[in-house]
């Protein structure tokens, strides 16, 4: 402003000795940035840690990403304050995920003659931890799954009286009914929430009692389905259907 107002030699002098400051500054700066994300690589590849190694080199590949959270709303303008933000996404999935008409749709009580099925033992509450990915987001619970495999025996005993509880009364908890959705962007504008697809976060306790579900059913299902069914089934492979007909042939 100085030079603007008074354009002489000694300011323009202080201008550039200013702006010779500033880039060395940064310079400075980005050379610390670039060999402390060196040395962090060098630290994961010394004690074999791939995963973050990988997702380092390939932050350091693909540089700095400028991020946004405005986003557009029906009629396409720019929404920047927090609250119309996730308004806006709130409504997204809500027009995507609600099926138009599901509250008309009326729950009726089935009776059946099924045998009683019995309660998750505790060996099954541990497999069913063992199942667990390490490396998610957890839910509404904020738990993650690491926790609950370093908690040891006293949280396996703990969330198996729990699953017992809810096995009992038939009901699951408010909290498991819960999920964070989640925008992970696709391809596009980020602006527009339509190049964003939703991912659901569910609470990591919830996550052992469907672990356990699948166990169970799975050798009623292989009674039921014939030896003729390849695809989605343990050990089996659509090929061995092409040999069957290719042998028949």
């Amino acid at each position: 402003m100085q030079r603007i107002q008074d354009p002489s030699r000694s300011n323009v002098d202080n201008l550039n000795n200013v702006r010779r400051d500033a880039s060395r500054h940064f310079r400075n700066k980005e050379k610390a940035y670039l060999k402390a994300k060196i040395e962090k690589l060098e630290t994961y590849s010394k004690i074999n840690n791939i995963r973050d190694l990988y997702m380092g080199i390939n932050d350091f590949k693909q540089g700095y990403q400028p991020r946004t959270i405005i986003v557009k709303d029906e009629k396409g303008d720019l929404v920047t304050d927090s609250h119309s933000i996730m308004t806006r996404w709130r409504n997204y999935f809500s027009q995507l995920l609600n099926v138009h008409g599901a509250n008309d749709v009326r729950q009726a009580e089935i009776h059946t003659t099924e045998p009683l099925v019995p309660e998750p033992s505790a060996y099954e509450v541990e497999l069913a931890i063992e199942k667990l990915k390490s490396h998610k987001s957890p839910g509404i619970d904020q738990i993650p799954a690491e926790l609950i495999k370093a908690g040891g025996r006293t949280i396996r005993c703990a969330i198996h009286k729990l699953i017992i509880s809810i096995w009992k009364k038939e009901e699951l908890p408010e909290e498991w009914k819960e999920s964070i959705i989640v925008p992970i962007h696709k391809k596009g504008d980020k602006t527009d929430c339509n190049n964003f697809r939703g991912i659901s976060l569910l609470p990591t306790t919830y996550k052992i009692l469907s672990n356990i579900q699948p166990s169970r059913l799975i050798p009623y299902g292989e009674e039921v389905i014939g030896n003729n069914q390849f695809g989605f089934r343990r050990k089996k492979k659509n090929g061995n259907t092409m040999k069957q007909c290719i042998s028949c042939l």
